[in-house]
């Protein structure tokens, strides 16, 4: 074989590592958790084994020991722990929360046992062995008819496949389970398929040791299929281990950027509310923009939301629906019209008064002047100290107090309030006015309302809608 099929070795070491990478905080942070524990040694494992298994690494470890073949039981060992950390993975997987409970204990030290005895004996065994040719590639069918390396060779290849096919069996019945998230069942199933690969690995080289007991050759299953199947079967459990956090990372990214940038029509408003806008820095994390950006925009909107027009948005809201808009948004639309409409007013507001050259042209300013001006005319030289109240040389004529009827200004403070106040404060339907509007929709669901906001003309439809039956109701009056 040439050198091309090792290098894919190094391809699930990387993968491999990655996924370490990924893990490794929580690893340390809850290190007394016995799911991560077995999670993190088996990332461990897979990556030693790819590492110890390529043959530059084999022919390095033999000529720095100085014994030939030492390189054999060594892969083996860190493959039959390989294979113990997928069961305790199980194990911790299946207990959940029970892991302290006395089977489970039970099951753990067991495995443990077993596997740690078979590691064991590959030594023993390749103590006994006689393997003075170094093989790099085809050791396992060079050495197959070879007495105590035989065993060696079927001890580690049946402990590999029973606890390949346990953990195969189990991740797919879990992955079938209901209630999953979809991103961890996608990760169960990479896992899946990654363990049943390695069968195929364990099925090449049990197949191309068993031709050399019979005297048949298919050592290609042994230098050939399994070292890809392998490499393919550690890629495909390496990303089962990255798919499920990887993949809610970056839902969760996109979730947020993506509720960042629905949120930009409304804080465009109310940039030019406020003239202002909301702190920015490169350097800032996605959650942090977005808790920046709903505070300007919930900032900008309190003093706004107190003056809408509960009417207005009444209205608007059965112009949505009239218009055949659901429910959920023809209330986005509807607190979006009677938001326009205050900042519309605002704007208004905003405009520069008549200067007094117009002002004293105008209908009301000319009443005002004629209502005032006999005053001064009444008066051509300033008033004498002794008669300081010119508003009460205006009464018809003088007489006893008692005759004359008091103002009611004089006789309690109450009238201090306009009539159209008093009218106002005695009418049932301005009621809800005193309490100021209810702007518990507008400050929550600011993003519905943003949302809306990316439609003009369905606002546009809605406000004509809405000012329909205001304008006939005028014009009728």
């Amino acid at each position: 074989m040439n050198d091309g099929l090792y290098i894919s070795f190094w391809l699930p070491t990387v993968v491999l590592g990655a996924a370490l990478a990924i893990k490794l905080p929580s690893i340390v942070k809850l290190w007394r958790d016995p799911l991560l524990r077995a999670v993190g040694g088996l990332l461990v494992f897979g990556c030693a084994v790819f590492v110890f298994a390529a043959p530059k690494t084999i022919a390095w470890t033999n000529r720095v020991t100085g014994v030939p073949n030492i390189a054999a039981p060594w892969v083996y060992s860190l493959l039959t722990a390989l294979s113990a950390s997928w069961l305790l993975l199980i194990i911790a997987w299946r207990n959940g929360r029970t892991e302290r409970s006395a089977q489970t204990r039970r099951t753990t030290r067991l495995v443990v046992c077993v596997y740690a005895a078979v590691v064991v004996a590959l030594w023993v065994l390749f103590a006994l062995a006689d393997v003075p040719v170094e093989r790099i590639r085809d050791l396992d069918t060079y050495y197959a008819n070879t007495p105590f390396m035989r065993e060696e060779i079927l001890l580690y290849l049946v402990a590999h496949t029973v606890a390949c096919s346990v953990t195969a069996r189990l991740v797919w019945n879990w992955s079938r389970t209901d209630g999953l998230d979809a991103w961890l069942r996608w990760g169960l199933r990479f896992l899946g398929a990654g363990y049943v690969t390695n069968l195929l690995f364990s099925a090449a080289k049990l197949t191309a040791v068993g031709a050399r007991w019979t005297g048949h050759d298919l050592d290609w299953l042994n230098t050939g299929i399994a070292p890809s199947a392998a490499c393919v079967a550690a890629t495909l459990v390496a990303i089962g281990f990255i798919v499920p956090h990887a993949g809610q990372y970056l839902q969760e990214r996109w979730r947020v950027r993506r509720r960042h940038r629905s949120l930009q029509p409304l804080s465009r408003l109310m940039r030019t509310v406020t003239g202002g806008r909301e702190p920015f820095d490169l350097r800032a994390t996605p959650e942090l923009r977005l808790i920046r950006r709903e505070t300007f925009i919930r900032d900008a909107l309190l003093p706004l939301a107190r003056r809408l027009d509960d009417d207005l948005r009444a209205r608007a809201y059965d112009a949505a629906v009239a218009l055949g808009v659901d429910r959920g948004r023809a209330q986005a639309l509807a607190a979006a019209v009677a938001l326009l409409d205050v900042v519309e007013a605002r704007e208004r507001a905003r405009q520069p008064r008549p200067t007094a050259p117009e002002a004293a042209r105008s209908p009301r300013s000319d009443a005002g002047a004629e209502a005032v001006s006999p005053a001064p005319a009444a008066t051509p030289g300033p008033l004498p100290a002794a008669a300081p109240r010119p508003l009460t040389a205006a009464t018809p004529a003088p007489g006893p107090v008692a005759a004359t009827p008091a103002p009611p200004s004089a006789a309690s403070p109450a009238p201090l309030a306009s009539p159209a106040s008093s009218a106002s404060a005695a009418s049932p339907a301005s009621a809800p006015s005193s309490s100021g509007p209810d702007t518990t929709y507008l400050l929550r669901e600011i993003q519905a309302v943003s949302q809306a906001l990316r439609h003009p003309d369905d606002i546009q439809a809605v406000r004509a809608l809405a000012a329909a039956p205001a304008e006939s109701t005028s014009t009728h009056d």
